[in-house]
């Protein structure tokens, strides 16, 4: 078993302060299969970038990996956690390693075993597969999970597999022993302040690190202070960073931005206008990336689309051969890489590429 204070302490310490964590996808050939100088090679561009930690096996790097048929769980787990230490021991840098993990909590406890031998330090745990279990059995599953390793709880939005757990689940899931973080993605604003205030009855908000995963929302889920009313009197609770799919692209000025951030609240300054702006203008390239006008059905092509422009990865296959680019994203994609040329970070990765594609 490992525990949350069995996390290096300097990783600890960058993920309580909050952090970017991209989730990264997954690196296929023309024939979809595994390259994995590609995924090192992400694992180098993001810790580079200043990443606080990776998040790998969850929704961007295909859920299909676990398929028998397809049997890419183990190996895609396996050498991207050597990825990421051998970089991370040559650059003298250490980030969190985050595993997905999936299914029933017989499948789900596998995963989590699998993931602790390989040298990760969390799960990011999908309750997706639980969709007809009652509140308590989803808590009974959780509590299996956090007997193997911390946990990071993960509010899933039900238009991509997920399910609403309410107020009443969060309450429970707060007094947990070993949980780390909680990655808040319903897309919805009165869903995200149940998990707010959750934490805040609980009176963990110094051991629980709350990420938003809101990927319409991120720059104001990171700028809000909560002001809860609780039992104890009123707590001030704060989303301290990001877990995000849309984080795996344009990573360094993710970076860049989270820093900008907290520097305005540790400045106790007004947040200016432009910040609000901001919003809208990284909420805008969501949209191009993630698809939701078509029911996210091209948000992990989208993504690879982005990588692929940047010579990060060799194309944009998907294990499913149905997935791809929706009619006219592409044309998105051009028009916010027009529209917001201080969002991305292609020189950068320009500069940087060949280092990273090295043997």
């Amino acid at each position: 078993m490992k525990r949350v204070n069995d996390i290096d302490p300097q990783v600890l310490s960058a993920v309580r302060k909050g952090a970017v964590i991209p989730a990264q996808p997954l690196a296929l050939d023309a024939n979809r299969k595994f390259v994995p100088k590609y995924q090192r090679a992400l694992c180098r561009y993001y810790i580079d970038a200043g990443v606080g930690g990776i998040a790998v096996g969850v929704h961007s790097t295909q859920f299909e990996i676990r398929n028998p048929d397809i049997g890419l769980f183990e190996p895609v787990m396996a050498r991207t956690s050597q990825a990421i230490d051998e970089w991370c021991v040559k650059t003298g840098r250490g980030i969190l390693k985050i595993s997905g993990v999936c299914g029933q909590t017989r499948q789900a406890r596998y995963e989590a075993e699998f993931a602790l031998k390989n040298g990760y330090d969390a799960c990011l745990l999908s309750l997706s597969a639980l969709k007809d279990s009652t509140i308590a059995e989803m808590l009974v599953h959780c509590r299996a999970i956090a007997g193997i390793m911390p946990v990071i709880g993960f509010y899933l939005q039900p238009s991509v597999g997920g399910r609403i757990l309410p107020y009443e689940f969060w309450r429970e899931f707060m007094e947990i022993d070993n949980i780390l973080a909680v990655k808040m993605a319903p897309f919805n604003r009165y869903q995200t302040l149940d998990v707010v205030r959750a934490l805040a009855e609980s009176g963990r908000e110094n051991e629980i690190t709350l990420y938003t995963g809101n990927d319409d929302n991120i720059v104001m889920d990171l700028l809000t202070e909560y002001k809860i009313q609780t039992a104890a009197g009123q707590k001030r609770i704060r989303i301290k960073g990001g877990l995000l799919g849309h984080w795996c692209v344009w990573t360094q000025k993710a970076v860049e931005l989270l820093e900008e951030i907290h520097a305005i609240i540790a400045s106790g300054k007004t947040i200016q206008a432009e910040m609000l702006s901001r919003n809208i203008e990284v909420t805008d390239c969501n949209a191009a990336f993630f698809d939701p006008a078509n029911y996210f059905a091209g948000c992990i092509p989208g993504i690879h689309e982005v990588l692929h422009r940047q010579g990060l990865l060799p194309g944009i296959w998907c294990l499913n051969p149905k997935e791809g680019l929706s009619p006219g994203q592409s044309e998105e994609i051009d028009r916010v890489y027009r529209s917001y040329p201080h969002l991305n970070d292609d020189s950068f990765v320009k500069d940087g590429l060949d280092k990273w594609l090295a043997d």
